[in-house]
């Protein structure tokens, strides 16, 4: 009889009980001049000891202007070396930092900053083509006659405090840089006799889900979630105080902010910051210059990098270490990223915002095939069970939902109970939309979605099995496979392709390659060659976008032929 679909991390290493604020004091202390931080565009190199003490110092300062413990403030910016200094310094004068994506508009900002209540807001002047300045005027246009930190808005009654990272001051804020000067003596004494009170249980972070129906939802998470999950991602990296991590993705998401900066930080091990964005050329540039050992990215980063027509001017051969996550992991990418950049031990990690995030990771000693065909096996001290709808749990092998139990689960949806109540049920058990399998020696592919699985005249078909599949095409280099509305069969496939440079190809050719090798039903219907796919930010792809230009496209070709 097969084995049960469940998976318990049993482990002999115990949960770190600190909070941040006592991590990065015996850090520093353990390794002062180690290398903390490099930001390569900012000219930003700190030792740990200088790290700890800019973050003493922001924390005291924002103790001084009147934020006490459990009030909230946002970081509205790219990655800089503020937002990581804002990260622990919040964090040490018990505050909850809410992260803000970087590409939201002020529609979006106004029901962030409302939402959670936030009292401060850190901001940069601006990132491509978001004039962040400007948009946090016309929410709040009563800054022009307000004081710096004496705010009273009408659309957000609990912001007071607005600083700018860079460049000068503008009416009504102050510079990032006052805030640390703000600090007096008394502050200071408030902050140490602070860490003794603080709970590692406290929240200490809020990030908004990206949904793609309804409001985002405010994931809370604590010390306990955060500092444990990036522990144990460093782990299965076995980051040491050696390691140089190249950190290009975004901070306001959990793959920065957790897999980067608390993976390193928990492990004394350098963060190292190519830029405010993704550039692949900037992302080269730096491994090669600071000798970097680890490199973060989502597939499509590691595509770009290995796409990039100087790639090979570069010497990469200093890295060794890493994570590709965020969303699946093609298998020839994998490959090549193993055999052209020298990833020799890059890992593969899943996980969800909710879940702190990673819940499954891939070791350096995994078999490649194994890396490169799974998401590894559990976290230590998570538990997993796969279910089916009804919820009882499937034998190994059979696909159903994800759900996931143990210390890295949020705390709380922030403000919205109800929502709450449906994603985390009675035994405690986060619901998280994934389809997966786990197999006889506990390695769990995620097959998809339950809402991108696709039912084609009653068959189940899983868009990463085709997408898998059209990667083995010698032309292809990305592709996104997704359901559309069929009225004959319920649904029909979809595949959006991008050809590698240089290459054509037709809709008839892609077919025939796909007819002669893998059942009819699983033929994309439709095809279209792109340039590029709608992403967030984080590199996701978003596949209801794609949804809905095909459905346009479909529904304009019928009123023209009808």
């Amino acid at each position: 009889m097969s084995l049960p679909s469940y998976v318990h991390g049993a482990s002999d290493v115990p949960l770190i009980g600190e909070t941040i604020g006592q991590l990065i004091d015996r850090i520093a202390a353990r390794w002062p001049d180690r290398p903390a931080l490099v930001v390569r565009d900012q000219g930003v190199r700190w030792s740990y000891a200088e790290f700890l003490a800019e973050v003493d110092r922001v924390a005291a300062g924002l103790m001084a202007l009147g934020l006490e413990p459990g009030d909230r403030i946002g970081i509205w910016s790219p990655n800089k070396a503020e937002w990581v200094v804002l990260q622990f310094a919040s964090a040490k004068a018990g505050l909850i930092l809410v992260n803000i994506n970087p590409a939201y508009r002020s529609h979006e900002l106004e029901y962030a900053l409302a939402k959670s209540g936030c009292k401060a807001l850190v901001l940069a002047r601006a990132f491509k083509s978001s004039d962040y300045v400007g948009m946090i005027r016309g929410l709040a246009p009563e800054l022009a006659g307000s004081a710096p930190g004496k705010l009273r808005a009408a659309k957000l009654p609990a912001l007071r405090l607005l600083a700018v990272i860079d460049g000068n001051p503008e009416p009504g804020m102050m510079p990032f840089a006052a805030i640390a000067a703000a600090g007096t003596d008394a502050a200071r004494r408030r902050l140490a006799a602070l860490a003794g009170s603080l709970q590692f249980d406290d929240p200490i972070n809020i990030q908004f889900t990206s949904g793609t129906t309804g409001n985002p939802k405010g994931a809370t998470l604590t010390h306990h979630n955060v500092l444990n999950n990036g522990y144990f991602i460093g782990e299965a990296m076995r980051l040491t105080e050696q390691d140089r991590l190249c950190i290009p993705v975004p901070f306001y998401h959990c793959f920065g902010m957790v897999l980067g900066n608390f993976a390193c930080v928990t492990h004394g091990s350098c963060m190292v910051i190519p830029g405010e964005g993704f550039d692949p050329l900037a992302v080269l540039e730096t491994v090669a210059a600071e000798r970097c050992t680890g490199l973060h990215g989502v597939p499509t980063m590691f595509i770009a990098e290995l796409g990039h027509p100087r790639f090979k001017e570069f010497d990469v051969s200093s890295l060794r270490t890493g994570i590709m996550a965020g969303s699946p992991c093609p298998i020839e990418v994998m490959r090549r990223v193993v055999a052209e950049m020298h990833l020799s031990e890059i890992t593969i990690a899943y996980g969800m915002t909710e879940t702190s995030p990673v819940s499954f990771q891939s070791s350096t000693g995994d078999p490649l095939e194994r890396r490169v065909s799974t998401v590894g096996r559990i976290h230590p001290h998570v538990e997993v069970k796969i279910v089916d709808a009804e919820g009882r749990i499937l034998p190994r092998g059979q696909p159903g939902e994800l759900l996931t139990r143990g210390y890295s689960v949020m705390q709380r949806y922030w403000g919205e109970p109800e929502r709450t109540a449906e994603s985390i049920d009675d035994a405690g058990w986060m619901h998280t939309g994934d389809l997966a399998t786990i197999d006889e020696e506990g390695y769990c592919n995620i097959v998809g979605r339950i809402k991108d699985m696709v039912i084609r005249g009653g068959e189940n078909i899983y868009p990463r099995e085709i997408e898998e599949f059209l990667y083995g095409h010698a032309k292809i280099q990305d592709v996104q496979v997704f359901g559309i509305p069929h009225e004959k069969y319920g649904e029909e496939l979809c595949a959006w392709i991008r050809l590698k440079p240089g290459e054509q190809a037709t809709d008839v050719e892609i077919v025939a390659f796909c007819r002669e090798r893998i059942a009819h039903y699983k033929v994309p219907a439709h095809i279209r060659f792109v340039e590029a796919f709608p992403m967030t930010v984080t590199g996701k792809v978003q596949k209801y976008l794609m949804r809905e230009a095909m459905a346009k496209e479909l529904a304009r070709h019928e009123a023209n032929t009808a």
